[in-house]
């Protein structure tokens, strides 16, 4: 017994992942390193449409050397975070700001009251919150905050006869497909757009088809499953603890819906229209947005009858909990510092260019997808993953006849599909834990989902860069 828990010791050591903090600081090394043996080059900027700079592709050429020593690597973290200041507020501001529409008890209330109207139709409840949290997903990048609505979700569910997953699927799966088929999420698409010089949230054509096309989906495997739970509870892989659970729940349990929900709801739904309207017709970018989402927290606090103190706290708090993700932007830019400085960059796109330079455009898009599928293992946080890869892919995209859009495509179906799997996904296990479900027995139900998902994703990556999915 003593070796066989030794042996498990040994192999939970083997399978430890270091924090991605660590993972970058690595990379970072190991580019510092690289600007001392790598053959230093430069591409020539070049004008393109609509005035913007774009890459030569005939114009790389061999430079001075300058390479990045020990303090410098140092220096560099601070170049990041000071690039990357416009975005890393950006994120503060409107995580933040949620948090204190979340503390009103709006949110939850409304989904609640949409659920006890459909009593008697329990099964109709499924793609009604769905929905709902997709939304949240595909307007607002809501990842972190699905954690608050777990433990309201799950004693709803087992009180109209389903079991713990489907809680699960609806809030970790439901927000997931909006987030990974987003037409509006700020932290992916609006960055990965921003980096990209792209119009803020443009393309938003096929961007709403894809995210039809993921909540249908995933809304129909959820309801699949939802019935067949309903109609036989013991093939639940949760059905032992679910029983456990039962016994105290109720649904008059379920938070009431009162005026002042109503006032807040109505602030957001101001809020989302205000924002559609500034970006589409008065070109909002960042600091408009944030001061949109700056105002929508404070009117939605003090209509949900928050007091000055309270909200306060909440912005605070919301902003704290955002600042894993707000720094790693800085962090990974830090990379992209490394790698300028060392004049390696060009030689990098370069290299890879010249890789696939041979392929067909329509696989060099696959490529792009498949990269940003596996990096988000590594940098599981969206605005991070955008801000180590964009930089490179946007530039790359231009070299290999691939529309830049597209690469912002990729970046947004490969970072977001593996959020809902992947063990490096803080606040996805998390949601697994508050719901009381084990990683195997999710990972179980939920990988006909992610398959089906991920050909989705190759299906409109292919119509994008047949159409020429743009504006460029």
């Amino acid at each position: 017994m003593a070796n066989d828990s030794t042996g498990q010791t040994r192999r939970r050591r083997r399978l430890h992942v270091p924090h991605v903090y660590v993972l970058l600081f690595a990379i970072l090394i190991i580019a510092a390193v690289a600007t001392w043996v790598v053959t230093p080059g430069a591409y020539d900027q070049v004008e393109g449409p609509r005035g913007r700079m774009v890459v030569d592709p005939n114009s790389f050429h061999v430079v001075e050397r300058a390479p990045v020593g020990f303090f410098g690597l140092f220096q560099a973290v601070h170049k990041g975070m000071v690039q990357s200041a416009d975005i890393i507020f950006f994120i503060f501001v409107v995580g933040a700001s949620f948090s204190v529409i979340n503390a009103t008890g709006a949110i939850e209330a409304g989904i609640e009251a949409a659920a006890r109207a459909l009593k008697g139709n329990e099964r109709l409840a499924i793609p009604v919150l769905v929905l709902l949290f997709s939304l949240g997903g595909a307007i607002f990048g809501m990842a972190e905050e699905t954690l608050a609505f777990i433990p309201i979700i799950v004693p709803l569910m087992l009180a109209l006869g389903f079991d713990s997953v489907t809680a699960a699927g609806i809030v970790l799966a439901g927000a997931n497909a909006g987030f990974s088929a987003a037409f509006m999420n700020p932290f992916t698409v609006g960055v990965a757009q921003g980096i990209a010089q792209l119009p803020l949230f443009s393309g938003m054509g096929l961007r709403l088809a894809a995210y039809a096309s993921f909540v249908l989906v995933t809304a129909g495997y959820i309801f699949w499953y939802a019935g067949r739970v309903k109609a036989n509870p013991t093939l639940s892989s949760t059905y032992a603890e679910d029983r456990a659970k039962e016994q105290d729940l109720g649904l008059d349990k379920v938070r009431e819906f009162k005026p002042q929900h109503s006032l807040v709801l109505l602030v957001l739904l101001a809020s989302v229209v205000t924002l559609v309207y500034g970006v589409v017709e008065l070109g909002w970018y960042i600091t408009q947005i944030s001061g949109l989402f700056l105002a929508m927290g404070v009117l939605g606090g003090l209509a949900g009858r928050l007091s000055p103190d309270q909200i306060a706290e909440e912005f605070v708090k919301g902003a704290k909990e955002l600042t894993y993700g707000a720094l790693l932007v800085g962090l990974a830019r830090s990379l992209l510092v490394v790698l300028s400085d060392g004049h390696i960059m060009d030689t990098l796109l370069h290299g890879m260019a010249t890789a696939i330079s041979g392929l067909p455009s329509l696989l060099t898009a696959w490529g792009m997808y498949g990269v940003q599928c596996v990096l988000d293992f590594v940098v599981p946080s969206g605005s991070g993953q955008a801000a180590v890869s964009m930089p490179i892919m946007a530039p790359l995209a231009d070299l290999v006849g691939v529309t830049r859009q597209t690469a912002v495509l990729a970046l947004q179906f490969g970072d977001g599909i593996s959020n809902i799997y992947s063990p490096t996904s803080g606040y996805f296990m998390a949601g697994l834990a508050l719901a009381g479900v084990t990683w195997p027995k999710w990972l179980r139900w939920v990988a006909p989902l992610i398959a089906m998902q991920y050909v989705i994703g190759l299906t409109f990556m292919t119509i994008a860069q047949l159409t020429h999915y743009g504006p460029f």
